[in-house]
């Protein structure tokens, strides 16, 4: 016996949706590309260094997004400064009692700080983590725990930076 299928109504879900969201006042983050005021706000964000291996590869992760922005120079209107918090903890064990997993963990404190004023604009955490089977060679378990760190920073940058835009849209002026 074959059932009958039922029609489609997902167009017809759709356009009623459609319609509904684009009347809601959404408007895209960065409305303009370049010439933006979130990508310029964004543009003039120097990176302040971070200290250690997870500190450079933040740092490089942060300035890789704000593109040619990040870069020390005068025209840096807003300094980012970042605490780095990195750590693996072992999770599970094998019945000799060695760990058979880890858990890589970044957490990220910052802050944005008008240059000229030294005020504190935005003061938040990122953080994520990453599970890492520990095997047998000790060098394939290393290699995983740096490949987890470059995966982890990149992944808390990009968080970072999304907080960052979102703050440049907030303190737009509004336009008619």
């Amino acid at each position: 016996m074959t059932r009958a299928r039922p029609a489609p109504f997902l167009p017809a879900v759709l356009v009623p949706l459609a319609l509904a969201v684009s009347g809601c006042g959404l408007k895209p983050l960065y409305a303009g590309g370049s010439a933006s005021p979130v990508a310029a706000t964004l543009g003039s964000v120097d990176v302040a260094p971070i200290q250690g291996r997870s500190g450079w590869l933040m740092a490089n992760a942060l300035r890789d997004r704000l593109g040619a922005m990040g870069q020390a120079g005068s025209s840096a209107r807003y300094r980012l400064t970042v605490r780095l918090d990195d750590g693996i903890v072992g999770l599970g064990t094998r019945s000799d009692d060695s760990v058979a997993r880890e858990r890589r963990s970044l957490r990220a404190r910052y802050q944005l700080i008008d240059a000229a004023q030294g005020t504190v604009l935005v003061d938040a955490t990122a953080g994520s983590d990453a599970g890492i089977d520990v095997v047998g060679s000790e060098y394939a378990t290393i290699a995983a725990e740096n490949t987890a760190l470059e995966r982890l920073s990149d992944t808390v940058a990009d968080q970072i930076v999304a907080r960052l835009a979102l703050y440049a849209r907030r303190t737009q002026p509004t336009q008619p």
